[in-house]
């Protein structure tokens, strides 16, 4: 028997409406563990080279970690994966909830889906019986009320249940996949892929068992943990949301002050979710400011601006917590607040993501309109981050008169009009008028406005940055040009290098510092081998289904062990790692396939790296020497520092021979 996965995924043929099973052998789990493991292996050998990501010939893969259902902590998050529409490379989005379970507890590891039905349906898998029922009833509704109907429609209250809203069933290629009312699986454009199969949703009850070889052994890490966990309860007295105005600017004198040792994370992260950046992060610099053009201090200060968003004003519209499976810190919240047309109404606590995107990259001080966007942009089915990065779009072309006043249909686009602000993100959703020029993410708008539009598109390779200014720290700028999936800040960076504590899980990886001048985080030397360990750690998480937060707790989390005692291994951290490694090259590989080429392809803006710097701030005069980083990194990790194409010699290393003659020849 294989403990800790399934051993087996499920094909779904949407063309012909069949089901086929198919067996994964033992060692192939020693080679990938599961989630984004086993699915970058099975897609990059299926989907062919040239494949619309839009057409039947793109695979749609939803996929559970190894450690889910084991019982280990933070070991509940799914992944979605294809081909992406946004990119046109490898797109994978990562997402919480209580989905991971049921697919595992349905008896797969993952459920791929090809081709595409003539009609809108849906999978429905109940108490061991597989259907795709017809969804046309579906079609149109809001993620929020297609689950409540597909509840309702099985009778039963217990279904796991993901869907697209309507933004994927109008193909917008930043749209994701949802679960939970407002938990998404938002990067790189896969609710378009969903959407372009006719799949409204995936409905799942089932239990068969998922068995750990040591069950035992992991309650132990589990109790391990915990201790630790929920011990310095007199440091919470400080960690408030005035203490976090205060951190943002010895952040930006110390950008390690606040991570020391994990103690913070775990207590501000119970308390406020990742809205305790809100105020740190713009002060910092951290937080984009003005569509990447200001600065926090200047353009969004506390006083006026950014202190409306302080997590303890955010807090007070809470009404419960909202905790992911297997997860003891419950960051998420559902609040109660009061929409543009006086209506109370509930809805999940917007994330730091989203209150930078509708906040400091827009001036945009009203967190009434912030709480009703991401409500809106949940129900739709939107990636709240490409929207905001589209609206910033808008704006800047609108001031720079590269936006006709027809076009505009009447909105007055303007930094901090929230009132504009809300109607146009209503025509993304719907497509309508302005709305559909932006739906599909800036690179396509501003190649459909042309003349100069493309100055004021930020993204890297089509997906618009997250809200981590890369000028505030370097590592987030070679992870957004050169990562598989570009524009993503949760592969690596100086930061993630120091919450993880990696050096408590690996032999070998030198301690992080209390504190150090913050010209140090600009240097080129010496940081490379700190990023490829970081990228191949994350993707190993990830393939065990782990939540980031979990991993940011300074290294206390044994991810390493919790494999070990669910597979009944005895794997050295050395060999995870390289799992890590295999996963990620493969992903890049993947690009290549169908003709990326990351350093052509996924190219950062200027402003991105300070070209012009900034003026005034935090950032004031910083520019990111992204050639010299990227080609240390590109050589620490055996890929070609001119194309970022692996090696040869570094695929055979890790036993993808095959995929190196692949790429050679594309």
């Amino acid at each position: 028997m294989t403990y800790g996965c399934m051993g087996q995924v499920l094909w779904v043929d949407l063309t012909r409406g069949t089901f086929r099973e198919e067996e994964l052998p033992a060692e192939f789990y020693q080679s990938y563990l599961a989630g984004i493991g086993l699915g970058v292996r099975l897609l990059y050998d299926r989907i062919p080279p040239g494949a619309d990501p839009l057409g039947p010939e793109n695979i749609l893969g939803l996929t559970s970690g190894f450690l889910c259902g084991t019982g280990a902590l933070f070991m509940g998050r799914w992944m979605a994966m294809a081909k992406s529409p946004l990119t046109g490379g490898w797109g994978d989005a990562n997402c919480g909830g209580n989905f991971a379970p049921a697919i595992k507890k349905a008896g797969y590891d993952a459920i791929f889906f090809t081709g595409a039905s003539e009609k809108p349906v849906y999978l429905r898998i109940l108490n061991g019986k597989k259907e795709l029922l017809d969804a046309s009833h579906l079609w149109g509704m809001d993620t929020v009320e297609t689950e409540k109907r597909i509840a309702a429609d099985a009778e039963n209250q217990k279904l796991r249940i993901v869907c697209i809203g309507p933004a994927g069933e109008k193909l917008s290629l930043i749209s994701g996949i949802v679960n939970d009312g407002g938990r998404v699986a938002a990067r790189s454009g896969l609710g378009a892929v969903m959407g372009s199969k006719r799949l409204k949703a995936v409905a799942i009850a089932d239990h068969r068992e998922i068995k750990a070889a040591e069950p035992g052994r992991i309650k132990q890490l589990n109790q391990e943990f915990l201790k630790w966990f929920n011990g310095g309860k007199s440091s919470r007295f400080y960690l408030t949301g005035k203490m976090m105005r205060i951190m943002g600017r010895v952040l930006s004198v110390s950008p390690i002050a606040i991570a020391v040792r994990g103690d913070a994370m775990r207590i501000v992260l119970r308390r406020y979710g990742t809205i305790v950046a809100n105020v740190i992060a713009s002060q910092s610099g951290d937080s984009p400011v003005k569509n990447w053009t200001g600065s926090g201090r200047r353009d969004f200060p506390i006083a006026s601006h950014s202190g409306k968003l302080d997590p303890d004003e955010i807090i007070k519209h809470e009404k419960r917590k909202y905790h992911c499976y297997a997860c003891p810190v419950g960051c998420g919240g559902v609040v109660s607040y009061k929409d543009s047309q006086s209506q109370t109404r509930e809805a999940h606590k917007p994330e730091y993501e989203t209150c930078s995107a509708f906040g400091s990259l827009l001036l945009n001080k009203d967190p009434r309109i912030i709480f009703e966007i991401n409500d809106l942009l949940n129900r739709a089915g939107l990636d709240t981050i490409s929207t905001g990065g589209a609206v910033a779009f808008a704006i800047e072309c609108a001031e720079q008169g590269l936006l006709a006043p027809e076009m505009l249909g009447g909105l007055k686009l303007e930094w901090g009009n929230a009132a504009a602000i809300l109607a146009l993100v209503r025509k993304i959703i719907v497509r309508e008028g302005i709305g559909d020029l932006l739906a599909d993410g800036v690179r396509v708008a501003a190649q459909k406005i042309g003349k100069n539009a493309a100055d004021f598109a930020v993204h890297a390779g089509g997906q618009e940055l997250p809200m981590h200014d890369s000028r505030y720290d370097p590592g987030f700028a070679v992870s957004y040009g050169l990562d598989p999936t570009p524009g993503r800040h949760n592969t690596h960076s100086i930061q993630w290098w120091e919450l993880y504590g990696l050096h408590r899980l690996i032999p070998g990886m030198p301690k992080k510092k209390p504190f150090y001048r913050v010209k140090r985080k600009y240097e080129v030397q010496d940081k490379a081998v700190l990023w490829a360990t970081t990228s191949n750690f994350v993707q190993t998480f990830n393939a065990a289904g782990g939540c980031l937060f979990g991993a940011q707790m300074d290294g206390r989390l044994k991810v390493f062990d919790y494999l070990n005692a669910a597979g009944g291994w005895k794997h050295s951290p050395e060999f995870y790692l390289r799992i890590g490694e295999r996963i990620q090259l493969l992903r890049q590989a993947f690009n290549f396939k169908q003709g990326i080429q990351p350093r052509r392809d996924f190219r950062l803006p200027s402003r991105a790296i300070g070209r012009p710097p900034l003026d005034s701030g935090p950032l004031k005069g910083i520019r990111v020497d992204f050639e010299q980083l990227s080609r240390n990194y590109l050589r620490e990790i055996g890929w070609d520092p001119k194309t970022a194409k692996p090696t040869r010699r570094k695929l055979e290393d890790l036993g993808l021979a095959e995929v190196a003659d692949e790429i050679d020849a594309s």
